[in-house]
C-alpha cells in the first residue's frame, strides 16, 4: 500500500493513498486525517478504480475522522500535493473547517439557489465548488444559471470515469451539478491553459453550426495552413491532437479564452470543423496543445495567485485528464510545479472531463483554489 504522509493545519488536513482495495485506501486516509470536528466538510476525490465504492468510502471516513459532510466525485486521475495517481485504485480527501463562514451541500443547482436565497442578500454572494455529469445535457446551461442565481463565483470539474459516474454532496446524487456552497469564504483562484496561441484572431465571415466556410473573408482552410506555415504543413500528422482552436471570453479583461477541438478539415470545401457551435462575426484563433507553453503558464498562474495568497491554507485543483501526465510527460509533474511554487499546502483535486470556472465550462485548462484567512489577501 502506497499511504502518503501527512500535511495538515489546524483547519485544512489532507489524506491520500493507493490500495488494491477501497477499504484499505480509506482506512490509510482515515489515519491520517485523525480526528475531526462534525461542523467540518471533506472533499473526497476517488479514482475510476474505485467508482463504485464512492459512497462506502465517503461513509468510512464520516464514521472514522467526525467530518460528516462529504462532497467529491471520481477522475481517472484524482491528485494531491506533489502527487498524481493514474490507472491505480486511490483515494484523495481533504478536510476544512470553514468557521466564519456558512456552508451548504446541495444536490441540485435548483437546491443551491433555493438555499442560497433563504440566506438573504446580505450574504454578498456565494463561492460554489462544483463536480459536474458530463452526460447530462443541462449541465452546459446550469453552470452560468447557478453562477448568475447565486450572485457567484464558481470553480470545479467534470467527472471522469471509464466505468460507474457518481458524486457526492453529502449522500451519492445524481444531478448535472452538486456540491458545496460557501459564503463568507476568503479565496484565491487562478486558472492556467494548456494551448498557447497560433498568431492571433480570425473574423468568423461564413459558417453553418459547427463548420466554418471562412475567416476574414477567406477559405478557413486557407487560413489554417498558412497559420500552420510549412513546417507545420510536413509535421500535420504529428500535430493533429495537438491542434485546436480557441474563442476569446466576452467580457474578459485578461486575455481568457475558451478552447474547443478542432474537429477536422475539408480543403477541398474549405471548411474547418470544431467541437462548438459557431456564428458569423465570432472570433477565432487557432492553438497548439504545448508542454513547455503549459508549464510556462502554469507558473505564470501560480506566481500569480501566490501574490495575492499570502500564508494560504488548503486548496483545491481540476485539472483535465488531457493534462497531467498525458500533456507534462512524467505522472505528478504538474502538481510537483505547484509544489515547487507553493510549498507542501494541503491540496486536493482530480483529472476530469473539463473544468468550471467562474460561469463556464473550459478545456484543457487547470483552475486552482486557494483558502485563505481574512488577512491574508493581497490586491
Amino acid at each position: 500500500m502506497d499511504q502518503a504522509s501527512q500535511l495538515t493545519g489546524e483547519r485544512f488536513v489532507l489524506g491520500h493513498a493507493q490500495a488494491p482495495t477501497w477499504q484499505e485506501a480509506a482506512r490509510s486516509v482515515a489515519e491520517q486525517l485523525g480526528d475531526r470536528d462534525d461542523d467540518g466538510v471533506g472533499f473526497l476525490y476517488v479514482t475510476d478504480h474505485l467508482a463504485d465504492h464512492l459512497g462506502d468510502i465517503a461513509a468510512f471516513l464520516a464514521a472514522a475522522t467526525g467530518t460528516l459532510n462529504w462532497c467529491g466525485t471520481i477522475g481517472i486521475g484524482i491528485c494531491a500535493t506533489g502527487r498524481e495517481y493514474f490507472d491505480k485504485p486511490a483515494v484523495v480527501a481533504l478536510s476544512c473547517r470553514f468557521p466564519n463562514s456558512e456552508t451548504a451541500l446541495f444536490g441540485s443547482v435548483d437546491e443551491a439557489i433555493e438555499g442560497y436565497r433563504e440566506l438573504g442578500t446580505s450574504s454578498g454572494g456565494a463561492f460554489s465548488i462544483v463536480q459536474g455529469d458530463p452526460r447530462i445535457a443541462e449541465l452546459v446551461g446550469d453552470v452560468p444559471r447557478l453562477a448568475r442565481d447565486t450572485d457567484g463565483f464558481l470553480v470545479g470539474g467534470l467527472t471522469s470515469s471509464r466505468v460507474a459516474f457518481g458524486m457526492m454532496a453529502g449522500h451519492p446524487v445524481e444531478a448535472s451539478l452538486t456540491g458545496l456552497m460557501i459564503t463568507g469564504a476568503h479565496v484565491a483562484t487562478g486558472l492556467t491553459q494548456g494551448c498557447s496561441p497560433m498568431g492571433g484572431y480570425h473574423e468568423i465571415t461564413s459558417a453553418d453550426g459547427n463548420l466554418i466556410a471562412e475567416l476574414d473573408g477567406r477559405s478557413a482552410t486557407d487560413v489554417f495552413f498558412e497559420v500552420l506555415g510549412e513546417a507545420g504543413i510536413s509535421d500535420l500528422r504529428s500535430l493533429s491532437g495537438a491542434l485546436h482552436v480557441a474563442f476569446p471570453v466576452k467580457g474578459s479583461d485578461t486575455g481568457d479564452y475558451l478552447v474547443r477541438n478542432l474537429v477536422g478539415l475539408d480543403p477541398d470545401a474549405g471548411v474547418v470543423a470544431v467541437g462548438d457551435n459557431v456564428d458569423v462575426g465570432d472570433a477565432m484563433m487557432f492553438c497548439l496543445r504545448d508542454r513547455d507553453a503549459a508549464e510556462k503558464d502554469l507558473r505564470r498562474m501560480l506566481d500569480n495567485i501566490k501574490t495575492r495568497a499570502l500564508r494560504p491554507l488548503g486548496g483545491l485543483y481540476f485539472s483535465c485528464l488531457a493534462r497531467g501526465p498525458n500533456l507534462f510527460g512524467d505522472e505528478g509533474r504538474e502538481m510537483e510545479i505547484i509544489r515547487e511554487v507553493l510549498g507542501d499546502l494541503p491540496i486536493a483535486g482530480f483529472f476530469g472531463n473539463g473544468e468550471i470556472s467562474f460561469d463556464r465550462l473550459y478545456a484543457y485548462t487547470g483552475v486552482l483554489t486557494l483558502f485563505l484567512e481574512p488577512e491574508n489577501i493581497n490586491g
